[in-house]
């Protein structure tokens, strides 16, 4: 098997490669540098199904996933009208730091903070997104000579294909920025997941939000690696998430546009 922790700018050749050589594969996020890379990487594997072909999955809301899909699934919240997250940090306040790696499109590819990642998550909790708009800005556009193209800051308008609408905010810019976390608002309460602390807190109308617990039987650890591999060995075994077609999916909706279009509708 072949293990891809290079920068995305070498995920699409390499995964390719790999594959039609026979090897199974598993890359790191971010999938690639671009959609078209990324349907590439898919179309590799769809030509070769008797291989293992894996994404690292986000670690963001992995511990609470399953209880967050039940409590959804079983209206704990009544219908979802309303989600806003935000996921902010000050990693690129320092007008005189360089590039980092992830504001380089050439290394990076078509990608915006932490978005995709985020994506991932929330389309698992509230299903797909049908409608974006995006308003971005590159608040410190020179990096020791070096022009950046990706957004400091994102604010993005979705709508979900069960109705319900997102607002999702992201920043590299931001000083003593809130912890990492989603509220989402429906008919009959309110349903909130802190990323950093893993905690599920649930209130219903006219209620208080209390804390949930995450059952053991529902609680999921980090065993991406492990789950690879068992899968390489054994055919039987479940396939690892997500594979290349859930990720190319993610990637469609996790580019941003170029600058000129800002703001506008992806």
């Amino acid at each position: 098997m072949v293990w891809i922790g290079t920068p995305p700018m070498l995920h699409s050749e390499i995964t390719c490669y790999a594959l039609r050589a026979g090897k199974h594969v598993f890359c790191q996020a971010r999938m690639a540098m671009s959609l078209q890379e990324a349907q590439l990487m898919w179309e590799a594997s769809m030509s070769n199904p008797e291989l293992v072909a894996a994404l690292c999955p986000p670690p963001y809301g992995m511990k609470g996933d399953a209880t967050m899909r039940r409590l959804l699934a079983e209206g704990a919240i009544g219908k979802p009208y309303h989600a806003v997250l935000h996921s902010m940090n000050g990693g690129w306040l320092d007008p005189a730091a360089p590039a980092h790696w992830r504001q380089r499109v050439e290394i990076s590819g078509l990608q915006v903070l932490s978005f995709g990642i985020y994506v991932e998550v929330i389309q698992r909790w509230l299903g797909d997104i049908v409608a974006v708009q995006a308003n971005g800005s590159v608040v410190i556009p020179d990096r020791q000579g070096y022009e950046v193209e990706i957004p400091d800051y994102l604010h993005v308008l979705c709508g979900f294909r069960n109705g319900a609408q997102g607002s999702l905010i992201f920043s590299g810019v931001a000083s003593h920025p809130p912890q990492d976390a989603i509220q989402i608002y429906g008919s009959e309460g309110t349903l909130t997941y802190n990323f950093v602390t893993d905690e599920i807190r649930l209130g219903r109308v006219g209620g208080a939000l209390e804390a949930v617990p995450i059952p053991d039987t529902e609680a999921k650890e980090w065993t991406v690696e492990c789950d690879f591999i068992n899968a390489v060995l054994n055919p039987s075994a479940p396939r690892p998430k997500p594979d290349f077609l859930e990720a190319s999916n993610t990637c469609a909706w996790s580019r941003p546009p170029p600058r000129a279009w800002m703001p506008g509708i992806w």
